[in-house]
């Protein structure tokens, strides 16, 4: 087996230690130190030797089987991969480094790591008569041709009447259909942030959505962090960041915020409408999950309450539906939707006709209102069996939002627990969740996690939310443990 015990790695450096890791390993490869065919140690063994959380080694060797550099073989273990022969290009040498999103390292029975809802829960049926109407319809070759980049007119036309008459959009707005979300957010980041204003300051919250964490670090901004609590982002720091660093943009979730599930309540929604109008501030408001409220008053949208236009807004329905059917949209002036659709044309031209076509017909016959009914039913059910075990079985000292609806909720483990400490012991047992670090620019939140708990039965959200706290009870009494086996220097 490989010794290497010898590796050191720099816990102050930026670079990420599963990156080090990883980048050591390879290096000990190219030097051949590590030859053909030799087993690496199991995780926990090297994570032992080096002081390094298990789930730091999982990704160093994720990202090495990645690059070919490893083998993973169930029950053997991990191989140093052949070397690739001479004349071979080397694309490692080319290609920027390999992004890490993390991912379970054993089997997953209870799943906290997807926000996604539930798929029992989808009405099946009267999709599928739904799609074969929408196949068999006389309008069914020109959905199947090229579209507009702006989406299937009779959805565009459709959202844009209901946004209209809801007093989201004015007059001078447009709308265009995206794939989802998380493609409103790149368009976004490739029209504002371009190789000219790159530099420029982006306000998010933090903690924040990792999927936009990626896009707009990606597009180059420099990206601000603003403290959430229960009511909301802080605009205290909001202006402050202003004051300091007059940013170009704030990308902001009102209503259940991902990943702490935190609404803006109506004071800051309109105080933050005043202070953007002040600063010439962008706003762009996420919201996707507000369809999801359980108890409450629904509040008006910060697109709603815009006097001066500076507002661009995102929706889905990918919360509320087919999820994997990747349908978002954007409303904002038109001279903005006219920008992101030239970016869009040349991503992707545009976004699935047939999709779009069939998502119409299910809102169109009100199929679509009756599934976000019992959606809202069983989504306040498995809310109140996420709080209710919080309550049951998460340590003492622990702490956690109390959303009125969405499909998250943030948690906070007492000192000296880290969450992805006790993330590893939960893996063993089948149970995994995304903690806190993902979900910052700064590598912050050590003791923060998400729990998404729309995709899951009650049953697994009590049965692994109990887990959870037995994992930390754990990690608990080995620190504990380990403290009382510390050497005590000498009084003389």
């Amino acid at each position: 087996m490989a010794d290497l015990s010898q590796i050191t790695l720099d816990s102050a450096s930026s670079t990420p230690l599963y990156k080090q890791l990883a980048d050591s390993i390879r290096s000990l490869v190219s030097v051949g130190s590590l030859r053909t065919g030799e087993r690496l140690p199991a995780t926990r063994e090297l994570a032992g030797q080096l002081g390094l959380n298990r789930t730091t080694v999982s990704a160093a060797y994720e990202m090495l089987e990645q690059s070919g550099f490893l083998q993973g073989h169930v029950g053997r273990g991990s191989f140093i991969a052949a070397a690739p022969e001479m004349h071979s290009f080397d694309w490692e040498t080319v290609l920027p480094p390999l992004e890490h999103t993390p991912a379970p390292t054993a089997a997953v029975s209870i799943n906290f790591a997807s926000s996604r809802p539930a798929a029992d829960s989808f009405p099946l049926e009267q999709f599928r008569q739904i799609s074969q109407q929408v196949i068999d319809s006389p309008e069914a070759a020109e959905i199947l041709q090229l579209g507009s980049s702006h989406g299937y007119a009779p959805l565009r036309h459709y959202l844009l009447e209901q946004s209209r008459n809801s007093g989201v959009a004015r007059d001078t707005d447009d709308l265009i259909i995206t794939n989802g979300c998380q493609q409103a957010l790149d368009l976004i980041a490739r029209v504002f942030f371009d190789s000219a204003t790159a530099s420029q300051s982006l306000l998010v919250e933090d903690p924040v959505y990792h999927g936009l964490l990626r896009v707009f670090l990606r597009a180059g901004a420099n990206i601000i962090g603003i403290p959430v609590d229960e009511a909301g982002l802080d605009l205290n720091a909001v202006e402050d960041a202003i004051g300091r660093l007059h940013p170009r943009m704030l990308v902001v979730t009102p209503s259940f915020q991902n990943p702490t599930g935190a609404t803006l309540s109506l004071d800051r929604r309109k105080r933050l409408i005043e202070i953007a109008q002040r600063a010439g501030l962008i706003l762009v408001e996420n919201d996707i999950y507000s369809e999801l409220r359980y108890t409450g008053k629904p509040l008006p949208t910060l697109k709603q309450l815009d006097t001066s236009g500076n507002v661009i807004l995102l929706r889905s329905y990918s919360k509320v539906s087919f999820p994997g059917l990747r349908v978002g949209w954007i409303v904002a002036p038109r001279p903005v939707i006219a920008r992101l659709a030239g970016a869009k044309q040349i991503s992707d031209l545009h976004s699935d006709q047939l999709s779009q076509a069939v998502l119409l017909r299910f809102a169109e016959s009100g199929e679509l209102a009756r599934h976000l009914t019992r959606s809202r039913d069983t989504g306040a059910e498995r809310l109140h069996a996420a709080m209710s075990a919080c309550s049951l079985h998460l340590p003492t000292g622990s702490t956690w939002t109390r959303p009125e609806g969405g499909m998250s909720l943030w948690v906070e483990l007492p000192a000296p627990l880290l969450a992805e400490n006790v993330l590893a012991r939960c893996e063993q047992r089948g149970v995994s969740y995304l903690a806190g670090p993902l979900f910052s620019s700064r590598d912050a939140h050590r003791r923060g996690l998400r729990l998404s708990f729309g995709g899951l039965a009650p049953q697994q959200i009590t049965r692994g939310i109990q887990i959870m706290g037995e994992s930390a009870a754990s990690e608990l009494a080995a620190i504990r443990a380990e403290a009382r086996l510390e050497p005590v220097a000498a009084v003389v």
